[in-house]
């Protein structure tokens, strides 16, 4: 876009009153997509971290007056404090829960296949995915932790969560993502 969605004057003056004037604001946000002659796709990832009671006032507020021009995605590992019954009945929500993101043992078997060049049988298959419960990244990382193993029917009996990479990427990128109170509690 040439021109900004919002003007920042304007942004900046609601933003900045005492309280914030959180429902302008918002109207000036649904005033300025509704003004996009385009699809807008406003997508908010890793919500579980909001904690704000006035931020999830806004959305549901954003929710209840979404321009038709508009698409919200929300990414978060729990239900967000919003109408989402009021908006199951109006149809107005697609959900995507674990369970539709796991992988079945044949869609492990054709990942680790395409993916890494490993061609399991069909029990190996079934029983590393159950290992890892269908999860992407844990097919992944057993991809790489099993690439020079010469028993994979072992090494997948044997496959945890203590195995190296999976220590790894829990460290990295679960552990070290929350608060120093919540790693000394894990921890």
């Amino acid at each position: 876009r040439e021109a900004p969605l919002l003007d920042q004057d304007v942004i900046t003056h609601y933003a900045n009153a005492r309280p914030p004037d959180v429902q302008t604001l918002m109207m000036i946000l649904i005033n300025g997509i509704s003004a996009v002659p385009e699809r807008v796709i406003l997508i908010l990832d890793d919500y579980q971290v909001i904690s704000l009671a006035v931020i999830h006032k806004a959305l549901a507020f954003l929710l209840e007056h979404m321009p038709p021009n508009m698409h919200l995605v929300i990414g978060t590992r729990s239900d967000p404090p919003l109408a989402l019954a009021r908006l199951r009945g109006r149809g107005q929500v697609t959900e995507i829960r674990q369970r539709d993101l796991r992988f079945s043992a044949d869609e492990a078997a054709q990942f680790l296949e395409q993916g890494a060049g490993l061609r399991l049988t069909a029990g190996e298959a079934a029983a590393l995915t159950e290992r890892t419960e269908g999860w992407a990244t844990g097919l992944q990382m057993a991809a790489i932790s099993m690439g020079g193993s010469d028993d994979i029917d072992r090494f997948i009996q044997d496959f945890t969560g203590s195995n190296r990479h999976v220590l790894d990427y829990l460290l990295g990128e679960v552990l070290e993502g929350q608060s120093q109170e919540i790693q000394t509690f894990l921890l």
